[in-house]
Parts: structure tokens; C-alpha cells; sequence
């Protein structure tokens, strides 16, 4: 077991039975806390101790698919929908570039509402005001004609979760979308040159090791610019509602494995990761993670985007959200950066 974590720290690779062998063994306390070590030393040889500070302005709550484990799915008759105006997104950024953000992630469910034109005008509205920033989308699934357009008007990254590489798996949780249209997305967002994330939930019913091992080794493949991991959270307006949940420890240990085997992606630390544990985010940054997303949506609506339940800082000011988190990664003993915080697998492609 030591031998393959010396390999994964020296090398950065491992195959996918081997990927499986380690998450087998790491029950045995000495084997995770040596884990932990080599990907928070991998993130400071690559980082730093920094810690890149994203601000989140979640547009809109409509989303057209209806995947088993989400709470706006578009079966959920009780959620409250709402949609952002342009304008209220840009004042949203506004609000944020005063605070020295440097990168806003724009996410929403699969809202058509948004049309290219729509989200080519919030394009232009941002970065005309703003044009030392980063965007981020994260919207999902769209044609590559739209990805092409979006990116020509300004979009610098995309965040896309492929949510599992086991097709099987994929299709049991994800009604009437295709794996193989999920994967063909994430492979033209890269192709046109966008930072591209990738990512998984972990603790999903049906989930095995195997499956696990197989999105660690997709990732690694893949080499995404950005891996969102967060523990899965069961929401009760779901088909998944009663489920057992995703662990943190588990969930901490997908991220150092992300960490060792995509060494130069952004690795989040998950809102999810605070939601389930107070001392969630700062464990995650410990074991490999470098970005936060501090919400800069508003506070009218930040409870209705509800993806799981019991969400954390749902009714925090802007300012209050990050200063509290600034906090949190000084304690912590890492340095916070509000520049954009461009992957280093973008600005030095290499693979692992």
C-alpha cells in the first residue's frame, strides 16, 4: 500500500485496479493521513498556500432535466422558481467587484429561457464593465455552435460535471439524458478552449469503489482545468429522499486523490463539505482543495436554489459571506487570492 502512494505522489498516475487497491486500504488510519500529506504537498508545489475566491451568482433555479438526486429538478412541483435579469446579474458583480473579486461563476439548472443571445448579452454586459475579470458559466448541457458563441463572447471557463464515468450508473440516475452526449460536451468545451471542470458527487445510492475508482480515473485521463467533489446530500423533494448521504471523510479522500492524480486543476472546496460538517471546507483546503465560491447571488433567492437541503450561508450579506470565509482559510494557515486564479493545467498543459 506505501509503495502505491509513493508511486501516485512521484508520478501522479496509477492505473484503475491500482486506484481501486488504494481506496480499498485506506480504512487504515496511517495509510489516509499519508495521502492527505503527499496532496497537500502536491498543491503547494504546484499553488502555494493560496487559496483562489470565486464569486457565485446562482441566476436562475428552472432547470428542463430531472435527475433523481436534484431538488430543481423539473419534476419538483415545491420549488420556488425564480430567473435573474441581465441587470440584476450584472448588479450582482457589481456587488462583488467591490468586494475584489476577480472571477464570477455564473451557474443555473438547464434554463432554455437563457438563450444564446440572452446569455451573450450578460457576456457582454460583464466583461464590458469588467474586463480584467473571469467568467465562469455553468449551465450545462448546449449544442457546440452555443458553447462557441458563449466562449467568442467572453465566457473564459465551463463547469460541467460528468457526475459519473459509469454509463450505467449515469443513465440510472440521470432520466432520458445520454452519458455519451454528457462526455461529447465536456470533450468540445475543451476543444474550443475553455478552462473546463469536470467533477462527482460521492455517497450516491448505488454508487460502488469500482465506480468511484472509474470517475478518478476518468479524471485523470481527461485532465479537466477545474474537479468539483462534494458529498451527496439527499433532498426529500426527490425520488432519492430517505437515501443514506455522502460521508466528508470520503468525500475528503476523492479530493486528494483528484489532488495527486490532476495535480495543476482548481479543486473547489464545496459548500456541500460546510454543509455537512462546520470544519468541512477547511478540511477539504487541507487535503488538496485551493478555490472557495463565497455566494454573491441575492438573499431573496438564495434558499430556493436548493439543490440539497440544509445549504449553509443562505441568508448572508455578500460582504459578511466573504469575510467570514477569509477567516476560516487564515486560521487555516492559507493566503486568500482574489485574482482570477487561472488552472495551472490551462496555462501549463501537461499530462499526468
Amino acid at each position: 500500500m506505501r509503495e502505491l502512494l509513493d508511486k501516485l505522489y512521484e508520478t501522479n498516475a496509477l492505473t484503475k485496479e491500482e486506484i481501486i487497491e488504494v481506496l480499498r486500504h485506506l480504512d487504515e488510519g496511517e495509510n489516509k493521513k499519508l495521502l492527505f500529506d503527499y496532496a497537500h504537498r502536491t498543491r503547494l508545489a504546484h499553488y502555494g498556500p493560496r487559496v483562489f475566491m470565486r464569486g457565485l451568482v446562482e441566476f436562475s433555479n428552472y432547470c428542463k432535466q430531472d435527475c433523481m438526486y436534484c431538488g430543481i429538478r423539473a419534476s419538483n412541483r415545491n420549488a420556488d422558481r425564480y430567473r435573474l435579469t441581465p441587470e440584476e446579474i450584472l448588479e450582482c458583480c457589481k456587488e462583488g467587484y467591490e468586494l475584489d473579486y476577480r472571477t464570477f461563476v455564473l451557474q443555473s439548472g438547464e434554463d432554455y429561457w437563457y438563450t444564446e443571445e440572452r446569455l451573450m448579452e450578460i457576456l457582454h454586459l460583464i466583461k464590458s464593465t469588467y474586463p480584467d475579470v473571469a467568467v465562469t458559466l455553468s449551465i450545462g448541457e448546449r449544442s457546440r455552435a452555443t458553447y462557441e458563441k458563449l466562449y467568442a463572447a467572453g465566457a473564459d471557463r465551463f463547469l460541467l460535471r460528468h457526475e459519473t464515468a459509469s454509463r450505467e450508473l449515469y443513465e440510472s440516475l440521470h432520466p432520458k439524458m445520454s452519458f455519451d452526449n454528457r462526455m461529447e460536451c465536456l470533450r468540445i468545451l475543451k476543444e474550443i478552449g475553455y478552462q473546463v471542470g469536470a467533477g462527482f458527487m460521492v455517497g450516491l445510492p448505488g454508487q460502488t469503489l469500482e465506480h468511484l475508482a472509474e470517475d478518478l480515473d476518468f479524471l485523470h485521463r481527461f485532465q479537466p482545468d477545474m474537479i468539483g467533489i462534494g458529498p451527496f446530500i439527499p433532498h426529500n423533494d426527490t425520488p432519492l429522499k430517505g437515501s443514506k448521504g455522502g460521508r466528508v471523510e470520503a468525500t475528503l479522500v476523492m479530493v486528494a486523490m483528484a489532488r495527486l492524480l490532476v495535480p495543476k486543476a482548481n479543486l473547489p472546496a464545496t459548500t456541500a463539505m460546510g454543509s455537512l460538517d462546520p470544519q468541512g471546507r477547511e478540511r477539504a483546503i487541507k487535503a488538496g482543495a485551493n478555490v472557495v465560491m463565497p455566494n454573491l447571488s441575492p438573499t431573496s433567492v438564495r434558499e430556493k436554489y436548493a439543490l440539497y437541503e440544509n445549504k449553509i450561508c443562505t441568508g448572508d450579506e455578500a460582504a459578511h459571506c466573504r469575510n467570514c470565509i477569509e477567516m476560516r482559510i487564515k486560521v487555516s494557515g492559507f493566503d486568500v487570492d482574489m485574482g482570477r486564479g487561472d488552472s495551472l493545467n490551462w496555462t501549463e498543459p501537461s499530462v499526468g
